[in-house]
């Protein structure tokens, strides 16, 4: 196992800058997941840590040894793309020891590695089965199984489940979690997919345009999203956004009002606002309820999905070029065309200035 440092990292393809000086350090044994809007640059910052592209400039280090110059093959390192990439007239087991039997290792060491892999994936029963006679997840575990074999410090993942239909991405986010927990192996895994990033990751990295927008916890970027971008990229459904200006402002509070006239208190450290200062309030639909205490706005039912566990309503606001999602229980259904008054706790709203920075919560 290794840590990976990134420092300094930057790419371009011809004039246009992919990577705009990337810093980043990964610790020993971390499961952290790239995200990101297409073209962000997760995928390329992937491939300078594995080698497959060369940075312009900065340094890459595992294990303490910096690699910036080294080929793929010498960098500890095993990838598993989006395609799986089998050999279709091998079996399972050839596929799996394709690599060690190329690098001329020992049978018997070949064969220990690989049905110690394919017991880890619960693919043994298929070792003799072709390709074609596989299922894509049973595809998808023969393919980190190849990469298992070679017992790299670093496991490197690009987007590996968006070939999978949507059942099957449920499950094998669970086999990558369980995985994880038995190697204990440095991974980087690249996806679009918040819900993977979510519930895979001890850490995410939020990459914007070549920018590290944020990294931390999955719960620390949705409860404290340091930017717009990452308030509305964590979560789904997205953060309600609401213009405002700000009426009063302190250390511990700001009180701000929307273009409906209405005056909402939010719990956050404000001092550097200015009255009459135009701001953006976010909400997450959840908290965006019909009875409690806090401001209130008046909404109105534009449309409703009714999914049985949660209903969510999506309405109309002054404040809001979009609507606006409301998440509510399951047995409550308002109908389109209904007017509906939202409460608001101060706890649960987020300010942001017209630099996409948010005001820290009180």
């Amino acid at each position: 196992m290794a840590d990976v440092a990134l420092s300094g990292i930057r790419k371009s393809f011809g004039a246009t800058e992919v990577l705009k000086g990337v810093d980043l350090t990964i610790a020993d044994g971390e499961f952290v997941v790239f995200v990101g809007p297409s073209g962000c640059g997760k995928s390329t910052l992937l491939r300078v840590v594995a080698g497959l592209e060369e940075a312009d400039a900065g340094e890459v280090s595992i294990g303490g040894r910096v690699v910036t110059d080294m080929s793929p093959s010498d960098r500890g390192i095993a990838m598993v793309f989006q395609s799986y990439a089998l050999y279709p007239h091998m079996s399972v087991y050839q596929n799996m020891a394709f690599g060690l039997t190329l690098a001329k290792a020992d049978k018997a060491e070949i064969d220990r590695r690989v049905r110690a892999a394919a017991e880890t994936l619960n693919i043994t029963e298929y070792l003799d089965r072709k390709p074609k006679a596989l299922s894509g997840g049973q595809r998808q575990r023969v393919a980190i199984g190849r990469a298992i074999v070679r017992e790299p410090e670093v496991f490197l993942f690009d987007e590996p489940l968006s070939n999978l239909d949507a059942a099957l991405r449920v499950r094998m986010r669970y086999e990558f979690a369980s995985l994880h927990g038995r190697l204990k192996t440095t991974m980087v895994y690249v996806t679009h997919d918040q819900v993977e990033a979510m519930t895979l990751a001890d850490r995410i990295v939020v990459l914007n345009g070549g920018v590290v927008e944020q990294v931390g916890a999955p719960m620390e970027l949705y409860e404290n999203p340091r930017t717009l971008f990452v308030a509305q990229f964590i979560g789904s459904p997205k953060m309600n956004l609401i213009s405002a200006e700000v009426v009063e402002a302190s250390s511990t509070r700001a009180v701000v009002r929307t273009p409906a006239g209405e005056t909402l208190t939010v719990a956050a450290r404000a001092s550097n606002a200015t009255v009459g200062q135009s701001i953006t309030l976010g909400i997450r639909p959840e908290h965006l309820t019909l009875s409690g205490e806090g401001s209130a706005i008046a909404v109105t039912v534009a449309f409703v999905e009714t999914l049985g566990n949660a209903t969510y309503a999506y309405v109309t606001h002054p404040g809001s070029p979009e609507t606006l999602t409301v998440q509510l229980p399951g047995d409550v259904r308002p109908t389109v065309g209904e007017s509906l008054t939202l409460h608001i706790a101060p706890a649960h709203g987020h300010l942001f200035g017209a630099d996409g920075i948010a005001f820290a919560r009180g």
